[in-house]
């Protein structure tokens, strides 16, 4: 069975840092590469970064660009996103994709308020 389990979310305030992280199972992680996308509240969807099968290679988005580091263990069949200075707009749940179509899970929620 395919599993995504976001974790990692939480309330920080506004500057702060979250690590999230994904973890994996069902198919193989280390031949896929990994994206992270979140849904603010009452908006679609919006893609965040992504990291290369073996990590080599990371790509993100402009509004976020110099505030993360996209990672992953493919020891581990986990992937990492943390997040540095942190505003308001990055209020969100978080979710982590495959290249391959995979199921949704509940993602993790970040809130960011003072």
């Amino acid at each position: 069975e395919v599993q995504l389990v976001e974790s990692g979310g939480g309330l920080v305030q506004p500057g702060g840092s979250l690590t999230l992280s994904c973890a994996v199972s069902g198919f193989r992680f280390d031949d896929n590469g990994m994206s992270w996308v979140r849904q603010a509240p009452g908006k679609g969807l919006e893609w965040v970064s992504a990291v290369s099968w073996n990590g080599g290679r990371t790509y993100y988005a402009e509004n976020m660009k110099g505030r993360l580091t996209d990672s992953r263990d493919n020891s581990k069949n986990t992937l990492y996103l943390q997040m540095n200075g942190l505003k308001s707009d990055d209020a969100a749940v978080y979710y982590c994709r495959a290249e391959i179509a995979v199921p949704w899970d509940q993602g993790t929620q970040v809130t960011v308020s003072s």
